[in-house]
């Protein structure tokens, strides 16, 4: 009798493939964690973009306890992504720049996950796909992704869905375009608040998303502001002064909106 081999720990996570990944380019000591953490992050933005779709597929679906599940573990991942900033912050400027002219023109700005995480959360520009190859795969992804509605699109037409009266335009808008503050929605979402609390529930937890992701950018910016101060960012961008003006952006401006009128 023959016996099949057991699946084991290492082969189940490709872990041989997985740890021959991270290859410093110098021999200073933080570039290997440079290059751990930052290739962490794009494993999160993996899991973000596969929450992300999770929950806009609950939304579509008007799945209020799956819309919220979603939502905690992206709120979640978003807390630990902050978290990490920590670990970096405990390389030095000096250790950094030991290293820095190896990275060339490779930067952080070129991360296609964490773009594709805007375009889902409604922060869209066509401007974004000038980073990448004409052809490329990634190109090609966001450009998709530009057509396709946006978590907020998919709320507004979940709310729709639970009763609540949504100006046509905003279910019919262009898609492709960046989320703006619609005062016909923000009646809508009053009328949410006063009388759905089930569904006030998950408005408020888009809320911490947006929060969540503010403070992200937040806790990065101060990272780059520590580690560069004002020197230009890898690849050619303006480093911390390009991630100063993202700040304090909405992602979602008629949540905000309203909380004067509640």
């Amino acid at each position: 009798m023959t016996h099949e081999k057991s699946l084991t720990y290492s082969e189940y996570l490709k872990l041989d493939g997985l740890l021959a990944q991270q290859q410093p380019l110098s021999g200073e000591h933080d570039e290997l964690l440079f290059i751990v953490i930052h290739q962490v992050y794009e494993l999160w933005f993996k899991q973000c973009l596969h929450e992300l779709r999770y929950l806009r597929a609950a939304f579509e679906a008007g799945d209020t306890p799956r819309a919220l599940a979603a939502l905690k573990r992206t709120l979640t991942i978003l807390k630990t992504l902050v978290g990490q900033v920590d670990i970096l912050e405990t390389m030095t400027p000096l250790s950094f720049n030991a290293f820095r002219q190896r990275l060339q023109a490779s930067s952080g700005f070129q991360s296609f996950q964490f773009r594709a995480v805007e375009f889902l959360l409604g922060h869209k520009r066509a401007s974004a796909l000038e980073n990448y190859p004409a052809e490329s795969r990634e190109r090609s992804a966001l450009r998709q992704l530009m057509g396709e509605p946006s978590i907020y699109d998919a709320f507004l037409r979940y709310l729709q869905l639970k009763g609540v009266p949504m100006p046509e335009a905003a279910l019919r808008r262009d898609t492709a375009q960046a989320t703006v503050a619609d005062e016909g929605v923000q009646q809508a979402l009053l009328i949410v608040y006063r009388t759905l609390p089930f569904e006030a529930q998950v408005c408020e937890r888009l809320v911490d998303l947006d929060e969540g992701l503010q403070e992200w950018r937040y806790r990065h910016v101060k990272m780059v502001e520590r580690t560069i101060g004002a020197k230009p960012g890898s690849g050619g961008s303006s480093g911390a002064a390009y991630l100063r003006d993202t700040l304090f952006r909405p992602l979602f401006p008629d949540l905000w909106a309203i909380r004067a009128q509640l």
